[in-house]
């Protein structure tokens, strides 16, 4: 399932909750939308969770209102927009990524959350179990995360004489950062693998990623999961691409390699790839 289905998920999950039923007692039942990205980087998962609330009857300014706050890639901002929404009252709050979701937690131990996340929820706190969540949270995973290892020994079925990787992780989001960090090492160990973790949180940290990747001779670079790299794949696979280095990462609905497919390859949450012939430069 891509992303953009989770949040459709997302959409219908948050109609199905018991807010809808007290929608008749209140003037209009609120909903919050708390997000990392820019709304600009969001818009077609915003277009999916609309379209998961239309499946299931509400519209927004018809008989659902919808609050929407975004961290514009800044993760520091999420704990005080969740503390926004929670004042504003929201009958529940749909958090569409880990940090998103982590920030939505610690703010309410009352206001439904319904989640989307690529890490394992129970690892990192969100719930208690996954077939009994417990308390005011539950949601979706992709379980992105347990995909990454996997990143990694494609990479090196396609690169088979490297022996030098590196790995690219987001440290504004510490949690996803930390599960990649130990899951993608103890692949590289198990292949034999020197690895290297590089990390960036801004566009302006690429360049020094990829000078980096030079000075260690890295034959290859997987690509850490989460929102902030999720809306670069093009820049990243443009680098990629020119300085020649076989990249691997997790890949948006939509998104068509033209001239950065011989070096970038993305893996649906299922492991299979998702241009399986993306470093022979034709479509898959």
């Amino acid at each position: 399932m891509r992303r953009r289905q989770f949040i459709r998920f997302v959409g219908g999950a948050v109609a199905a909750w018991p807010f809808a039923s007290r929608a008749q007692q209140a003037a209009m039942p609120v909903i919050g939308y708390l997000g990392t990205r820019s709304p600009t980087a969001d818009a077609p998962f915003v277009a999916a969770f609309h379209q998961g609330l239309n499946e299931a009857g509400f519209t927004d300014g018809k008989n659902v209102t919808i609050e929407f706050r975004s961290a514009q890639n800044d993760y520091g901002r999420l704990p005080a927009l969740a503390t926004e929404l929670v004042q504003r009252r929201v009958n529940v709050i749909a958090a569409t990524s880990t940090p998103a979701a982590l920030a939505a937690k610690a703010a309410t131990a009352t206001i439904p959350i319904i989640f989307e996340t690529g890490a394992d929820p129970v690892n990192i706190g969100l719930v208690s179990s996954l077939n009994q969540p417990g308390g005011n949270v539950t949601g979706v995973t992709q379980m992105n995360i347990t995909i990454t290892p996997k990143r990694l020994e494609l990479l090196h079925e396609l690169v088979p004489t490297a022996r030098v990787m590196a790995l690219l992780v987001d440290p504004a989001n510490p949690t996803i950062a930390a599960a990649q960090s130990s899951g993608v090492g103890a692949a590289a160990q198990g292949l034999g693998l020197e690895l290297h973790v590089l990390t960036a949180t801004t566009d302006r940290d690429f360049d020094a990623v990829f000078a980096r990747l030079s000075q260690l001779r890295a034959r290859g670079l997987v690509v850490g999961g989460g929102s902030f790299f999720l809306g670069r794949q093009k820049q990243l696979g443009a680098l990629a691409l020119r300085h020649s280095v076989p990249a691997v990462g997790e890949s948006r609905a939509g998104w068509r390699p033209v001239e950065l497919r011989r070096q970038y390859c993305g893996r649906l949450p299922s492991g299979r790839p998702l241009r399986r012939s993306c470093f022979e430069g034709r479509k898959a």
